[in-house]
């Protein structure tokens, strides 16, 4: 088993049948796993509390829960099989084959329909009395509870459903640190996610996975905290050919930003069924981290798959191995504000000497994303007082988060290293640079930096 913290991109597990057992869970988080999700498509609020709970026994990484959005599944009671060429009868009452939301006067003859990221392909040949008359082009079966996607068609799909806001109350009372919003299309759906959320204190990961998201890319990094480039629906909404220079265009553009990416879907997906990948599946998961993603996801491998640990230690040993190769690609441009304009200065010091570790003492974990955007071959330590920052910054590539109730009287960064020796992350011979924001109560103002090597540090605050 390879020991945690030997890779630097983290690892996002989907919980379902098949990991949710304590005994696997561990075993996960010892393999590398750095954060588990939820996914409200599927189970109960029981279920998720049970993944909550085991999740915090685990280790302190965060919760993430998938909010729906505004997402089309499929209803039908049993299986469906769909063969080539058959017509279906569907609509949004009694049929045999239904859907989550009536769309009958927003889509014309011809408009393709699209079942299971693309698994099933019907043809719309006409609609009459409330039913729709549809071809199946590509055929398979259509099982409940799938993803329906219709190309090119902006459909007015309500933001939040019924579960969705009762899953965004769930979040609160159980403290989980990040909602991943599907669907999402511009601006206004952040916003009107956060208005939800209020103060409790999650971060919002936009999921792009439709035309409409990819648009509006720009407006949608301004507002989330984070993105995930979900390649399934994406694929399907979008040509094939395109998505992976969409996936590296919205990679750069986080990174530039300092905000958190992750690419999501697929991955391994052949492990759902086989004790290891294909090749293809290792370039993909090793070119998404040189791309820049601070972190990866499983889904189905991990939630229903046979080899949810052989998963996660694929995924370290492709992660450990391109790591080696990665370099920083963030352009130095103007000033934006004081942290990030110190990110830059601690990238230049970091190739240009000898450094074994950086600290940062963050409120918000704003600079520590800031730094980590770079790619320092160094561990960054990033030091918080706040337990939500804390297990937030479990996802960021290169971050190890740690909490502490350091003093902001006095001397700080002594402070710091103090209680760091202690916990054994920093030693006696490391040389680390430190920074901090002193005497300031403005945001992104991290505005010190100070390199010592620890033994003269402490040493220094012996003798005073």
């Amino acid at each position: 088993m390879v020991k945690r913290r030997e890779k630097k991109t983290k690892i996002i597990c989907t919980i379902g049948p098949s990991s949710l057992n304590s005994k696997i869970m561990n075993r996960m988080f010892e393999a590398g796993m750095d954060a588990v999700r939820i996914n409200t498509a599927h189970g109960d609020f029981e279920q998720y509390r049970e993944i909550i709970r085991i999740t915090r026994g685990v280790g302190e990484i965060p919760v993430i829960m998938d909010i729906k959005g505004p997402e089309i599944r499929t209803r039908n009671k049993i299986p469906i099989e769909a063969k080539l060429g058959e017509v279906i009868v569907a609509g949004f009452g009694d049929e045999d084959l239904t859907f989550s939301y009536n769309f009958y006067d927003e889509i014309e003859s011809g408009d393709k329909i699209l079942i299971d990221d693309g698994a099933v392909v019907t043809n719309l040949i006409k609609k009459e009395d409330g039913k729709l008359f549809l071809r199946v082009e590509d055929e398979g079966i259509i099982e409940k509870n799938k993803g329906v996607n219709i190309p090119n068609r902006s459909l007015n799909v309500p933001n939040l459903s019924q579960k969705d806001l009762e899953a965004i109350e769930f979040s609160k009372e159980n403290e989980v640190e990040f909602l991943a919003l599907s669907f999402t299309r511009d601006a206004k759906d952040v916003k009107n996610l956060r208005k939800k959320i209020g103060s409790g204190g999650q971060a919002i990961i936009a999921k792009i996975e439709n035309h409409q998201g990819v648009k509006n890319t720009d407006e949608i990094l301004e507002e989330a905290d984070a993105i995930m480039v979900a390649r399934g629906d994406l694929g399907v909404e979008i040509d094939y050919e395109k998505v992976p220079l969409i996936q590296k265009d919205i990679i750069r553009r986080c990174n530039q930003m300092g905000k958190i990416v992750i690419t999501a879907t697929q991955m391994l997906e052949s492990m759902v069924n086989n004790p290891t990948p294909t090749r293809a599946e290792a370039s993909d998961v090793a070119n998404a981290i040189l791309d820049g993603s601070d972190t990866v996801m499983l889904s189905e491998e991990t939630s229903i798959g046979k080899y949810p640990v052989e998963c996660v230690e694929m995924m370290t040993k492709i992660a450990r191995e391109a790591e080696r190769m990665l370099t920083g690609k963030v352009a130095m441009n103007g000033f934006i504000n004081i942290s990030q304009t110190v990110s830059k200065s601690i990238n230049l010091i970091a190739s240009s000497m000898p450094l074994d570790k950086i600290v940062t003492l963050t409120r918000s974990g704003y600079t520590a994303r800031m730094i980590a955007r770079f790619r320092l071959k160094q561990p960054i330590i990033a030091v918080t007082d706040n337990q939500i920052v804390k297990r937030q910054l479990e996802l960021v590539y290169g971050v190890q988060p740690v909490y502490i109730r350091y003093r902001e009287a006095g001397d700080i960064i002594r402070n710091a290293a103090e209680i760091l020796k202690q916990k054994k992350l920093i030693e006696e011979k490391d040389y680390v640079l430190f920074t901090a924001g002193v005497r300031t109560g403005q945001t992104h103002e991290s505005n010190l930096i100070e390199i010592h090597r620890i033994s003269d540090l402490l040493g220094a605050s012996k003798k005073q």
